[in-house]
């Protein structure tokens, strides 16, 4: 298994990049909770990837939801349904939601820490 972390820093400060974080945390939660249910009974099938894709499109929408989570659910929902891996699909799930949530926090740590200066 290969471990690996997701860093992110999306923005140059902390206030900006903690809307884009959250949006991040939650379509990483939302395509890792359906990939990881889901991608057990029907692990790399392209439809019902595509019918999930949908379905979470129509949650957000209903939720009026960013469309940035919605595009981290699908590509969370892409790595764990569709990348062959010889672990279990929900195993998958949890691994690149811890992934992706220390990204996040160290992403938003940098950022505190470290912010952009500003040129004269």
């Amino acid at each position: 298994m290969g471990w690996y972390l997701n860093l992110i820093v999306t923005q140059s400060t902390l206030g900006a990049a903690l809307p884009i974080s959250a949006q991040r945390f939650a379509g990483t939660v939302v395509g890792a909770l359906v990939g990881g249910v889901v991608g057990v009974y029907f692990a790399s099938n392209i439809l019902v990837f595509g019918l999930l894709v949908f379905a979470i499109g129509l949650l957000c929408a209903a939720f009026r939801v960013e469309r940035a989570a919605y595009r981290y659910a699908g590509i969370t929902l892409a790595i764990v349904m569709l990348v062959p891996r010889p672990e279990a699909r929900w195993m998958i799930a949890v691994h690149r939601f811890f992934e992706v949530s220390i990204g996040i926090v160290v992403g938003l740590i940098v950022s505190a820490v470290w912010p952009e200066r500003r040129s004269r």
